[in-house]
């Protein structure tokens, strides 16, 4: 048994999401030059060009990528050898939300109601998703969910029937209706299979994968691949201006489901995708 105490995970949840908001990760930044590299479109190469910008000014550490900070989604990969200590795990890691929005100067996200909307002032409470897995260490993963892309996210609750070609149809279909909305390139988490919330679940961990890196499974590699030309072939392009790059990548998570349904769920993400982690 190893004890943790969740001051650590305060501390930690603090400085990734300050980090996450100003440092784009080295793998977006690979993918996001390769594209730009190719991309054939004079007033797309523009906007490629004003986004590594963007991210250069942002890596100096006085504006953040983008002034939307986001919703402080946290995920924790807690080991069941782990014995946390000093107080309750949720409080930390909103502790370290509130101390990462102060002291990375990061705008103010969340209201307390849906229709008050009277601000928490601190950008908390954040989304934890807990998962209890074996071993003695604790994984924290925290990703800066924007709500331009978030509001382009869409579940569709297919029946079996629908097969592979309507799950695809569907999928395209969601991107093609938000546009420019999500602030393209996007990243496409798919979650295909569980049921309404498991899926959904599955498509915002999918976009947590580092860009280029395949899927394990050929069949859902293969998939992906499809998909990710049909939806460059939608010509929206960076910024919604046209161009051979609507999306960087599409990722996707699947898990058995009911002989009745097909649940695909589609989480969007702008091009910087912000996520960090680090394991205690």
């Amino acid at each position: 048994m190893r004890e943790i105490n969740v001051n650590e995970i305060t501390k930690a949840v603090k400085q990734l999401y300050i980090d996450t908001n100003y440092h784009l990760a080295e793998d977006v930044k690979a993918c996001v030059g390769q594209c730009a590299q190719k991309e054939q479109e004079p007033l797309a190469k523009e906007v490629f060009a004003s986004m590594q910008e963007n991210a250069r000014i942002a890596e100096e550490g006085v504006f953040p990528i983008c002034q939307d900070t986001g919703m402080a989604c946290v995920f924790l990969e807690v080991g069941q050898d782990v014995h946390l200590t000093g107080g309750d795990l949720k409080d930390a890691v909103n502790e370290g939300v509130r101390q990462g929005c102060e002291e990375g100067y990061l705008r103010k996200t969340i209201v307390k109601d849906p229709f008050d909307r009277v601000n928490t002032g601190d950008s908390t409470p954040a989304d934890i998703v807990i998962d209890i897995v074996p071993g003695e260490h604790l994984k924290v993963t925290v990703c800066a969910k924007g709500f331009g892309s978030e509001n382009m996210s869409r579940i569709r609750m297919l029946t079996p029937g629908a097969g592979v070609s309507g799950a695809e149809d569907a999928i395209v279909e969601i991107c093609k209706e938000a546009g420019g909305n999500p602030c393209p390139p996007i990243v496409v988490g798919v979650g295909i299979g569980g049921n309404f919330n498991k899926a959904a679940l599955m498509a915002k961990k999918a976009l947590l994968r580092p860009l280029g890196e395949k899927n394990a499974d050929p069949f859902y590699g293969e998939m992906e691949q499809r998909l990710l030309e049909r939806i460059n072939g939608l010509n929206i392009g960076p910024q919604g201006f046209g161009g051979e790059t609507t999306a960087l990548a599409v990722h996707i998570i699947s898990a058995p489901t009911h002989i009745a349904g097909l649940p695909v769920a589609v989480n969007i993400n702008c091009h910087v995708v912000r996520h960090q982690e680090v394991i205690l």
